[in-house]
């Protein structure tokens, strides 16, 4: 996808206080090309930045017949070398919930990404981007078992499957990086990560499920020099 088909997400961080933009300098995941997308935080204001699918039918998600739609958010992402451990957070999200082009970072929606600890985990938590992916914080609903240090790229996948009667269906897989090039994942099953059904009741994540709403990829940060990486972002809607 191309940066014309990405809308800054409302309420972002300024780039007086988050640097963001695509850069050679970082080494790009195993078979990936030669720029990458990044952010760089310069000063300690908390908040976070992110981008949204803007194309018909993604932003926001509709099926065919142009009703809220599921679908699958795939990336690779790291979380940097930085000036300390803690405080940032790089991430993946899918169902966004505002009615206003193309959400903000206040928003609620499904996020997947690398936590705020040293080593870090993979992380699925029901919330907000700006409120970022502490492991204890409210809404998380997975944790990997496998930990991670920074500098480590990894490529993952989050699928959002609503169903006729109201769940919404929620998937997280991963793709060796070690052996499969960026461009040809294998999708396997994350330890610690199974599928979880956001049930149509309220009862599972004790609020009701979304569907449609809006995917893309978002930094959390709340201290200086902090660092997050994108690469090979792809969305897919579920029709």
């Amino acid at each position: 996808m191309a940066e014309a088909n990405w809308t800054q997400l409302g309420n972002s961080l300024a780039a007086g206080d988050v640097s963001r933009g695509v850069t050679a300098g970082v080494t790009p995941p195993y078979g990936g090309g030669t720029y990458i997308f990044g952010f760089n935080s310069r000063t300690s204001v908390a908040g976070a930045v992110g981008y949204s699918a803007n194309q018909a039918n993604f932003g926001p998600l509709r099926n065919d017949l142009a009703n809220p739609t599921g679908g699958s958010i795939r990336g690779a992402i790291q979380r940097g070398v930085s000036a300390g451990p803690l405080s940032f957070a790089p991430m993946l999200f899918i169902g966004l919930q505002n009615a206003v082009p193309y959400g903000t970072v206040n928003d609620q929606g499904y996020l997947l990404g690398l936590s705020e600890d040293d080593p870090h985990e993979i992380i699925l938590r029901k919330g907000a981007p700006a409120g970022g992916l502490l492991p204890t914080a409210s809404g998380v609903l997975r944790r990997s078992t496998a930990q991670y240090l920074p500098g480590v790229w990894l490529h993952l996948r989050l699928d959002m499957i609503v169903n006729p009667n109201g769940d919404t269906v929620l998937k997280v897989f991963q793709s060796d990086l070690d052996t499969n090039l960026v461009t040809a994942p294998v999708w396997a099953a994350i330890a610690g990560m199974d599928d979880i059904i956001d049930d149509a009741l309220g009862i599972n994540t004790e609020s009701l499920p979304f569907s449609g709403g809006f995917a893309g990829f978002a930094f959390q940060t709340q201290d200086v020099s902090r660092r997050g990486f994108v690469d090979q972002i792809q969305l897919l809607r579920q029709k």
